[in-house]
């Protein structure tokens, strides 16, 4: 199964203007926090990978493997099956992983809970997860209104 060049990069720059959409669906729509941007680039772009192959697969390849006669073609030359093939495929993907981490996560939270407390998630998880501080140079601080106009000992300046 291959694709030709052009479309190789044409999938390529889909994949990039569909990572960053995935990203900011993902993180403003859904209000998802995910820093690595997995499941734009792995989830996404993987599906979108999967079902482009299924629409720009030139025939070159595929002739009976998996015990299948015949070139791989995708919809853009001629042939719908491959592209619903991955279709089906992706979807089946998308449902087992969802399922099975649904139920994986739930388990653990009654076996050991899944979130840390709420004064860890404010100082961060670089030091106890990592050892190690990701942006040293960020730091939580309290600020003094400007509107107070009293002395650092506490009376009233002059």
């Amino acid at each position: 199964m291959i694709v030709t060049a052009p479309a190789a990069v044409f999938i390529g720059l889909v994949a990039g203007v569909l990572v960053v959409a995935a990203v900011l669906f993902v993180e403003r729509t859904l209000g998802v926090d995910d820093p690595v941007g997995a499941v734009a680039v792995h989830g996404c772009n993987g599906a979108w990978g999967v079902l482009a192959l299924g629409l720009f697969a030139d025939g070159s390849y595929g002739d009976g493997w998996n015990g299948v006669p015949g070139a791989v073609t995708g919809l853009f030359y001629g042939d719908g099956k491959q592209f619903v093939a991955q279709l089906v495929g992706t979807l089946t993907c998308f449902v087992f992983v969802f399922v099975a981490f649904y139920v994986f996560f739930k388990v653990v939270d009654k076996l050991v809970g899944n979130r840390v407390s709420a004064e860890t998630e404010l100082l961060g998880l670089d030091m106890p997860e990592m050892g190690a501080l990701a942006y040293p140079e960020f730091t939580m601080t309290t600020t003094v209104s400007s509107a107070w106009t009293g002395s650092p000992e506490g009376g009233k300046s002059a």
